[in-house]
């Protein structure tokens, strides 16, 4: 099987790694092979978090500069800071609703022009699928779901090898039953984002 590589990125405590969980389980339902690792710098005070998940026959998680076949990002900078992992093909999925970090809100910082960073993703890459992801994720039910409606985009794109069903069942088993019906309306939201994107 062709490998398929994804780098996620996002903010400490926006559910990165949930999603990861949740595709790992996914893959494992739909019989594709899949490895996973995780960097955490400084998750717990709002630092970021990439996840490298290969799929397909892999020997490594590793994913370097130009590799990845798709990127998410669930914080438009975070996505902007991992665009060198990204290539001519790549397609990026990205949420455009902002986190700015600390240092912005006491001036010591200054946060990206968003229109400037999709202009630089859409010259970089070979898709640009962006859209207000907390917007969604708060129609369906939890402002907590934005991982998973950016799985819903990710999962429409067809790039990785995972039916939707498939990964409808892994949030059903990998995420708290109370919010189960939110995340699979969030899903659902984030699949039609980006078929219409």
């Amino acid at each position: 099987m062709e490998k398929t590589r994804l780098i996620i990125v996002a903010v400490g405590g926006q559910g990165n790694l949930l999603a990861s969980k949740v595709l790992g389980e996914a893959a494992l339902l739909s019989g594709v092979p899949v490895r996973m690792s995780e960097i955490h710098g400084m998750a717990q005070r709002g630092g970021v978090v990439e996840s490298a998940i290969v799929f397909g026959d892999a020997k490594s998680t590793i994913i370097s500069d130009g590799e990845a076949n798709v990127l998410v990002g669930f914080e438009p900078s975070e996505t902007l800071r991992a665009l060198n992992k990204c290539n001519a093909e790549t397609t990026v999925i990205t949420n455009m609703a902002p986190l700015p970090p600390f240092t912005v809100a006491i001036g010591r910082g200054t946060y990206p022009d968003l229109d400037q960073a999709q202009r630089l993703i859409r010259a970089k890459t070979k898709r640009l699928i962006a859209f207000d992801a907390v917007e969604l994720a708060t129609t369906a039910g939890s402002v907590m779901s934005v991982n998973i409606v950016l799985l819903g985009a990710l999962i429409q794109t067809g790039i990785v090898p995972i039916p939707k069903e498939n990964l409808e069942e892994a949030i059903r088993t990998k995420t708290k039953k109370a919010f189960v019906e939110a995340n699979l309306r969030a899903f659902d939201l984030g699949f039609s984002a980006a078929k219409n994107a």
